[in-house]
Formats: C-alpha cells, sequence, structure tokens
C-alpha cells in the first residue's frame, strides 16, 4: 500500500514505502547529522593538530619546565621543530582524532533534534535555542573526549621520548622539581590510557572534567550561536539584494566562512578557561593545584591577566581553520548526500505510489480482464 500527501500546488511530497514515510520537506534520519559530524570533527582535528600542539605548549610552559617568560608562537614553534622534530607537533594526534569523531558527532547530531525541541518553546526560541543546543551536544561527547584530551595534551608536552627524559633530567639536576617527571613516557593511546588508569585511576582519566565543562559547553554555545546568527544575516542578505539565485548552492562556502568567523571569536572569549583546563590535566599525580578555583588564584597572583590569554593567538589561528574546516565539511555532506538520499527516497516512495494508481488498471485491462495489482 502507498499514501501521500499533497502540497498546496497538488504536488506529491511523500510517500510511505514498506512502512516508511518518506518526506522530502520533513527532513531527513538524525543518525546523519551524528554521521557527518564525526567526519567533519575529525578532518578539521587532524589538519590542524600542529597549531594544537603549539598551543598546549605555550599554556602549560610555565607550569612543565618551569618556564616563566612567556614564548611568541614563532618561538614555541622553532623550539618543537629543533627539539622534537615533525614527529612532535602530531605527538597526540591519534586520541585527538578519537575525541572529535565523539564530540564531533554528538555536537552536531544534538544541536539539529535539541533546537527543534527547544524551539517550540517560546521561551527559548532563537539564539539561547542554539546556545543551548551546542552546549548540550557537547557535554555529551565530554565522557569520551574528556579521556581523549587528557591523553593527547600530556602526549603533546612530552614531545619525543629523548626530549621528554632530557628535560627530566635537567629538571632533577637543577632541584627545580617542577613537576616534569609526574608521569612516564607515553607511546600511544592505550598504553597512555592503561598508564594513567594504573597510576591514577579513573579521576586521572577525568582529570580537569568539570573545567573541560566551563570551557567547552560556553565555547559549544556561542559558536553554534554565532554561526546561527551569521546564518540568518546571509539569508537577510540574500533576501535584501535577490542573491538567492546566485547564492542558493553555496553552504559549503558559507560554512568555511562563517564557521572561521564563529569558531575565532569564541576561542578568543574562552581562552581563560582553555588555560585553566590544560594546567588542570598536564599536572598528573603531583597536583599543583588543587582544583578549579585554586588553579585560577594561583595563575592570577603568578602570571596576571596575561597568563590566562597564553596561547591565545594560537588558540584562535587554531579554531579559525578547523571551525571553518568543520562546518564547510558538515555543510558539503548535507548538502551532497542528505539531499541524494531524500531524492531517491522520494522516487522509490512515488514508484511504489504509481504501482496503485488508475493507470496500471488499464495496464491489467489490455489483457482483456480487469484486475488490480
Amino acid at each position: 500500500m502507498a499514501s501521500g500527501t499533497k502540497n498546496s500546488n497538488g504536488a506529491e511530497i511523500g510517500g510511505r514505502h514498506h512502512g516508511r514515510v518518506f518526506d522530502s520537506t520533513q527532513g531527513f534520519p538524525i543518525w546523519r547529522e551524528f554521521l557527518w559530524g564525526a567526519l567533519a570533527g575529525a578532518f578539521g582535528e587532524s589538519i590542524m593538530h600542529p597549531v594544537d600542539t603549539t598551543k598546549t605548549r605555550m599554556q602549560s610552559a610555565a607550569f612543565v619546565g618551569g618556564i616563566q617568560s612567556p614564548k611568541s608562537i614563532r618561538q614555541m614553534v622553532k623550539t618543537v621543530w629543533v627539539t622534537d622534530g615533525f614527529r612532535g607537533f602530531y605527538r597526540g594526534v591519534t586520541p585527538g582524532i578519537t575525541g572529535s569523531l565523539a564530540t564531533g558527532a554528538t555536537y552536531f547530531g544534538v544541536i539539529e533534534s535539541t533546537k527543534k525541541w527547544l524551539e517550540k518553546n517560546p521561551s527559548l526560541e532563537g539564539h539561547w535555542a542554539h546556545f543551548i543546543a551546542g552546549g548540550v551536544g557537547d557535554t555529551l561527547g565530554s565522557f569520551i573526549y574528556v579521556p581523549c584530551e587528557v591523553m593527547k595534551q600530556r602526549m603533546q608536552v612530552q614531545g619525543t621520548k629523548g626530549s621528554w627524559y632530557s628535560m627530566i633530567a635537567k629538571d632533577n639536576a637543577s632541584s627545580l622539581k617542577s613537576g616534569t617527571n609526574m608521569y612516564e613516557y607515553y607511546t600511544g593511546i592505550f598504553q597512555a590510557g592503561t598508564s594513567i588508569w594504573k597510576c591514577e585511576g579513573l579521576r586521572g582519566l577525568y582529570e580537569g572534567y568539570w573545567s573541560t565543562l566551563m570551557r567547552d559547553v560556553p565555547f559549544a554555545g556561542l559558536m553554534v550561536m554565532f554561526y546561527e546568527a551569521l546564518k540568518d544575516t546571509v539569508e537577510y542578505g540574500k533576501r535584501r539584494w535577490a542573491l538567492g539565485s546566485r547564492w542558493q548552492d553555496q553552504n559549503s562556502f558559507e560554512g568555511l566562512v562563517l564557521g572561521g568567523v564563529s569558531g575565532g571569536v569564541s576561542a578568543y572569549m574562552t581562552t581563560p578557561l582553555d588555560v585553566i583546563k590544560t594546567r588542570l590535566q598536564v599536572q598528573g599525580s603531583i597536583k599543583r593545584y588543587s582544583g578549579w578555583l585554586d588553579a585560577f588564584q594561583k595563575i592570577w597572583s603568578a602570571e596576571g591577566t596575561k597568563g590566562f590569554f597564553r596561547g591565545s593567538t594560537a588558540r584562535v589561528i587554531w579554531y579559525v581553520p578547523a571551525s571553518a574546516c568543520t562546518f564547510m565539511a558538515v555543510e558539503f555532506l548535507r548538502e551532497h548526500f542528505n539531499d541524494k538520499m531524500q531524492h531517491d527516497a522520494h522516487e522509490v516512495a512515488s514508484l511504489s505510489m504509481e504501482t496503485n494508481s488508475p493507470m496500471t488498471e488499464v495496464v491489467f485491462e489490455l489483457n482483456g480482464k480487469k484486475s488490480f495489482p
């Protein structure tokens, strides 16, 4: 049996085939958003990981190794290159991609489903709905993302095995005891996870969990809120200057530009939260900071405002292209795969409905006998 609904012009817009409803105007299974988000998140992380390594090194330099005078981006890049070579920039890339797969999936998947639910509530209409949806999506992904982030950042700080043990020897010789010997060298994601579990337990893998949420919930909410607001502005401009026909297929380009702007602004605004999170996660079993407030107070007293914005430029440099690539990838996948799947589904539904049409009866009557399929 096939059935459908007609729009105001009498055209068929949906149907049922084998118990499944297809509606070219009502969207698509939400699992696609989870899949596109996961792929886009991993894509952005893999491209921008070297910049993230530079940012992490800059933020943790005052704590790991006792370097009090902050290095510029250029100086830190040179330091990583001289001490660790090319491999040093990609330390921790495996847990980084793993975490991005999880948080990308929940971020974009939950955004689409949560937005629709929240916008039904008049008190949460508009951009607040987008902010909450982004925060909820990122929070759900944090259960996988945070352990991966802990492993990733510790591996980034360590660099190569030679430079790590050299730093430990130098630290012991100078009796600074800055904490660089707080954990062993990690050779990979599984060894890192096992080592942290044995030495610090589950708490070690989720070190800085609440500080991560305090950074990522505002960041994720702000980014999607800015992105949706900019998209609304672009759509208004298209209608205002009648650009729809020329720009109707530019979703990927819009995702690239608007995603980059949204990510960059949100990243700079949340840099102080990122600094605190990084310090908490790289300290290991030798605790210099007892918690979020303690880290805030000690950074403020020892380093002032500049301490909270260490690595801010690198963070923005990382998030602008990473967010641009991520949103571009999501829009590209939506544009090229969702539309195709919906079109194919609509054709299947239309074909199914045609089997019950009067034209089918005419075909059966050509044999001299009226019959029904």
